[in-house]
C-alpha cells in the first residue's frame, strides 16, 4: 500500500532554472514589494479592512452586512477601510459592474478610505483592481516555485474531468492531490518539453498538508475552529497568470497590510488552504471573521436569502422602495450585534455611529433577516428624523423615482417642510412612514393634483348633522388658534349638536348624546383629508390654508 508520504516527494532540485523558464520576465522580489508596501503607520489597536466584492452582479445585502462590519471595524478603531475590487474572472464580470459597486455604497454613506473610485484610486497601497496587480502575484509565485512550493499542471479540462470519474468510481475524494497530482513530480526537462510546445498550463501550490493532522484557528466570531490539513495542489495562478481568489487575497491582504478580513462563513472550507498559504510564503495571517448567512423564514424553515427569489436580496430593491439609509444601517446593526436593540433603548437619539461595536456580540449561526421587522425600525428611526431631514431624503428619492410628486415638493419646499414637521419632534411622534415610497400618499390631500376622497363620513353622524357641522365650521376656525384654542371649540360646536363634548361623557351615559366630539372631528377630518385617519387636523388646517379649508368643506357637503 502506498502510503501517505510516498504522494509527497520533494520538489525538483532544479527549482530556480523552473522559476526562469516560467516567468521569464519578472524580475522583481517580494523584499521589492514589502519595501513599496510598508507596515502601515497607525496607532496601536486599529484595524485594516477591506471590502472585496467582485463585479459580477448586484451587491448582495449580505455584502451590505459584510461591509458594515467591515466598516464599524476599521473606523471605531481609528483604523483604514478599503474597496478593493475582485476582478479577476473575466468571464462573468458584467458591464457597469464596479459602477454599480461604488454607487451602491456610496447611497448608503459607508465611506472608504481607500480604494476604488469613480474616477481612479485613492490610496498608497494600490492597485486596489486585482487585474491590474498581476505583476505582483507573479513575482511571489515565481518565489514559490524558486522554492519549491509551486509547479506546473499542464491538465486539459477532458483530463480533470477524466480524473474525477476515476476519483468516483474509487469512492475517493475530489480533488487533485496524492496520485491523482499527475504533473507534481515532473522534471524540468518534461515541464521544459510541454512548454517549448506550447502547452498551457496552471500554476498550483505543492501541498505538504495531511489530512489526519488537525490545525487549530482563532475566529473573531466563531472562536476557536479545528480543521485538518490542506492537501490539495490547489491553483494559484490560471492559464493567462491570473491568480485565483485563494492567491490574490492572501498577496493583497499581506501588502494592503489586513488586520482583519470580514466574509461570508461558506469561505471556512477554503481557510485550511489560505493558512497554509500564508505560511507557506511566511507571512503572518489576519484575523478572520466569518460572518453567518443571512437567511429567510420561508414557511416554517429558515433558507439562505436568495439572488433569484428575493427581490430584497439586492440592495437597489431598498433605494427603489425608498427604505431610507439609516432605517436600513440601523436594522442591520440589530442582526449583527445582539446587544443593539438594548443600546438603542437606552439612547434612542445618539447617532449610529456611537454604538460600541463588537464581533464578540455578533452571532453564529444565520441571521434572519424580516422585512416586517425592517419596517418597523424604519418607522422608529423616521420619526426620530427633523423634518429637514426627511424633506431632503425625501426629494432626492422623488427626484429619482417619482418626477411629478418631486415636483409638488420642489415647487414649495417650506410647505412640505411644514407637513412632514406634524407630530415630529414632540415625546410620542408619530410613526407613520417607513419607506419613502409611503409618502406620497401620506401627504396627498394637501395637494389639490393629489386630493381623493377615500373614506366615507362616519355613519353615526346624520347627514343633517354633517350638513350643519359643515356649514357653522368656518364662522368658529381661526388660523391663530392653537391646538388647545383650535379643539375647545370643536367641543362647543360638538355640545349645540347634542355630541359629547367628552369622549369619557359619553361612554358613560351613551344615552343622553348622539355622539361624541370624535365624532363631529372626524366629519370634519373626512371633509379635510378625505380620510378618517390622518396627523392632527389643527396643523392639517392650518397648512391648508383658510381659503382651502372653506373650499374643502363646500366640496364634502352632500356626502
Amino acid at each position: 500500500m502506498i502510503s501517505y508520504a510516498d504522494y509527497h516527494k520533494e520538489a525538483p532540485t532544479d527549482t530556480n532554472a523552473l522559476a526562469e523558464l516560467l516567468y521569464p520576465n519578472i524580475t522583481g522580489t517580494i523584499a521589492e514589494l514589502e519595501e513599496k508596501y510598508p507596515p502601515r503607520q497607525l496607532p496601536r489597536g486599529a484595524k485594516v479592512t477591506r471590502f472585496a466584492p467582485s463585479p459580477t452582479g448586484f451587491v448582495h445585502i449580505g455584502g451590505l452586512f459584510g461591509a458594515l462590519t467591515d466598516e464599524r471595524l476599521a473606523h471605531q478603531s481609528g483604523g483604514v477601510f478599503m474597496l478593493r475590487i475582485e476582478d479577476t474572472d473575466q468571464k462573468r464580470e458584467i458591464e457597469g459592474g464596479v459602477q454599480g459597486i461604488i454607487t451602491a455604497f456610496e447611497r448608503f454613506g459607508l465611506r472608504f478610505d481607500e480604494g476604488a473610485t469613480r474616477d481612479g484610486e485613492v490610496g498608497s497601497y494600490g492597485p486596489y483592481r486585482q487585474r491590474q496587480r498581476a505583476e505582483i502575484y507573479q513575482i511571489v509565485a515565481k518565489q514559490l516555485v524558486r522554492e519549491g512550493k509551486a509547479y506546473p499542471c499542464f491538465c486539459s479540462e477532458e483530463d480533470l474531468a477524466a480524473m474525477r470519474e476515476a476519483q468516483e468510481k474509487e469512492k475517493a475524494n475530489f480533488g487533485y492531490y496524492g496520485k491523482w497530482a499527475v504533473h507534481r513530480d515532473w522534471t524540468y526537462d518534461q515541464i521544459k518539453e510541454a512548454i517549448d510546445e506550447g502547452k498551457p498550463f496552471v500554476l498550483r501550490f505543492r501541498s505538504n498538508g495531511d489530512p489526519s493532522v488537525t490545525k487549530t484557528v482563532h475566529d473573531c466570531i466563531k472562536g476557536e475552529l479545528r480543521f485538518p490539513e490542506n492537501d490539495q495542489d490547489m491553483v494559484l495562478l490560471k492559464s493567462d497568470g491570473i491568480p485565483t481568489y485563494h492567491f490574490a487575497h492572501i498577496c493583497d491582504d499581506h501588502f494592503m497590510r489586513t488586520t482583519h478580513v470580514v466574509r461570508g462563513e461558506e469561505w471556512l472550507a477554503t481557510l485550511p488552504f489560505h493558512i497554509q498559504l500564508f505560511e507557506a510564503v511566511g507571512w503572518e495571517h489576519p484575523e478572520y471573521c466569518h460572518t453567518a448567512q443571512v437567511m429567510k423564514l420561508d414557511g416554517d424553515a429558515k433558507r439562505k436569502l436568495s439572488k433569484r427569489k428575493d427581490p430584497e436580496a439586492a440592495v437597489e430593491y431598498f433605494h427603489v422602495e425608498g427604505f431610507p439609509v439609516p432605517s436600513v444601517l440601523e436594522y442591520l446593526m440589530t442582526l449583527l450585534n445582539s446587544n443593539f436593540e438594548e443600546w438603542r433603548l437606552a439612547n434612542p437619539t445618539l447617532p449610529l455611529d456611537d454604538f460600541p461595536f463588537s464581533t464578540e456580540r455578533m452571532g453564529t449561526s444565520g441571521s434572519l433577516f424580516d422585512l416586517n421587522k425592517l419596517r418597523d425600525v424604519s418607522k422608529n428611526v423616521v420619526a426620530m428624523l427633523s423634518a429637514e431631514e426627511v424633506y431632503r431624503y425625501l426629494s432626492a428619492w422623488a427626484e429619482e423615482y417619482d418626477p411629478d410628486f418631486y415636483r409638488l415638493l420642489a415647487a414649495d419646499p417650506d410647505k412640505a417642510t411644514a407637513i412632514l414637521q406634524i407630530g415630529r419632534g414632540v415625546p410620542k411622534p408619530r410613526k407613520d412612514i417607513a419607506v419613502w415610497s409611503e409618502m406620497k400618499r401620506y401627504m396627498a390631500f394637501f395637494y389639490d393634483e393629489l386630493f381623493v376622497r377615500e373614506d366615507a363620513m362616519p355613519e353615526r353622524v346624520s347627514p343633517e348633522d354633517r350638513a350643519a357641522i359643515l356649514e357653522r365650521y368656518p364662522s368658529i376656525y381661526s388660523p391663530d388658534d392653537d391646538g388647545t384654542v383650535w379643539f375647545a371649540k370643536v367641543k362647543e360646536l360638538a355640545a349645540s349638536l347634542g355630541y359629547a363634548p367628552e369622549t369619557k361623557l359619553y361612554k358613560k351615559n351613551p344615552g343622553d348624546y348622539k355622539g361624541h366630539v370624535g365624532d363631529v372631528a372626524g366629519v370634519l377630518r373626512v371633509a379635510l383629508t378625505g380620510r378618517t385617519n390622518s396627523p392632527d387636523l389643527c396643523e392639517v388646517c392650518r397648512i391648508l390654508g383658510q381659503d382651502k379649508v372653506i373650499e374643502r368643506l363646500n366640496g364634502a357637503r352632500g356626502l
